[in-house]
């Protein structure tokens, strides 16, 4: 059945008369009227009765109209969607994130970037550094939301989007200073769990520098990939961790959090957004736009 057929049958159904579906459709009465007389005897079957008061759905056009009207809704949004994306309205943008960047910065700009291309289908995938470093280089998301440095071997725009202080994740029995702080000689004496080095290799080094600058030999007592997992071995008490600052908001039983009372040389925790560079404006580009630096 065409989709021009089907129209018609929607729209007699609807006015209940072939006038008034023939005046709806810009149509002229006999024109309808021979579209119908056609499709029924195609069909051989009638999907109206008509008399001098109007056209009615038989039990065979009942059994049919609500099927005819979701194909033409199905349709319509089909071609909706191809029209705005041949227009940059639509399309799909697939993100990669750190935990750390769903705190205030993810949110923020998805906000903005489905209030300016509402029919944009977006897709979200919490990811590891490493994760999303191949991710990126092989096509399978468009933006990187992850902590620098890292290496990627393909041309990419990057925009940091700043810095956090690293504070003390620490098993909620243990209680800190009376300053509400611990120390770099406290965190060394129970071990760090902390991300793999092949996750965050340059900063997992700056970290085991900046202690052993201080006089105190740090060991990696636990390897652990996503953020909850860290805070899980911690309230285990497999060892302690040091996560940015911005992970108070993340509450999670049996952890507390504290700052480092002589952590001044501790490497900041960065954010960077990474996504690949193209000869054309993308959707990547605008969402790149929307982050907060």
């Amino acid at each position: 059945m065409e989709t021009r057929q089907m129209r018609c049958i929607v729209a007699i159904a609807e006015a209940g008369s072939l006038t008034r579906a023939a005046e709806n459709l810009g149509l002229a009465q006999p024109a309808l009227t021979q579209t119908l007389n056609r499709l029924e005897s195609e069909l051989g079957t009638r999907l109206f009765t008509r008399t001098r008061r109007g056209a009615t759905l038989t039990e065979a056009g009942l059994a049919v109209v609500d099927d005819l009207r979701a194909s033409l809704a199905y349709g319509d949004a089909a071609t909706e969607r191809i029209r705005a994306m041949g227009a940059g309205r639509a399309g799909r943008l697939t993100i990669g994130f750190v935990t750390h960047a769903v705190y205030q910065v993810l949110p923020r700009a998805l906000q903005r970037l489905r209030a300016a291309y509402p029919q944009l289908d977006i897709s979200l995938r919490e990811m590891s550094n490493a994760e999303q470093v191949e991710a990126l280089e092989g096509g399978r998301i468009d933006v990187a939301l992850l902590h620098p440095p890292v290496a990627v071997n393909a041309r990419v725009h990057e925009k940091r989007l700043g810095e956090e202080r690293l504070v003390a994740a620490i098993p909620a029995a243990h209680e800190p200073g009376a300053d509400g702080c611990v120390s770099l000689a406290e965190i060394a004496a129970h071990g760090l769990v902390w991300f793999p080095s092949l996750q965050m290799s340059a900063l997992r080094t700056q970290v085991l520098a900046a202690f052993r600058a201080a006089g105190h030999e740090l060991r990696i007592v636990q390897d652990a990939n996503r953020t909850l997992t860290v805070l899980s071995c911690v309230a285990a008490g497999l060892g302690w961790s040091l996560l940015p600052s911005s992970v108070r908001a993340l509450r999670h039983e049996g952890v507390r959090y504290a700052e480092v009372r002589d952590g001044a040389a501790l490497p900041p925790f960065e954010l960077s957004a990474m996504w690949l560079a193209k000869s054309r404006p993308t959707f990547a580009d605008a969402f790149a736009a929307m982050l907060d630096a």
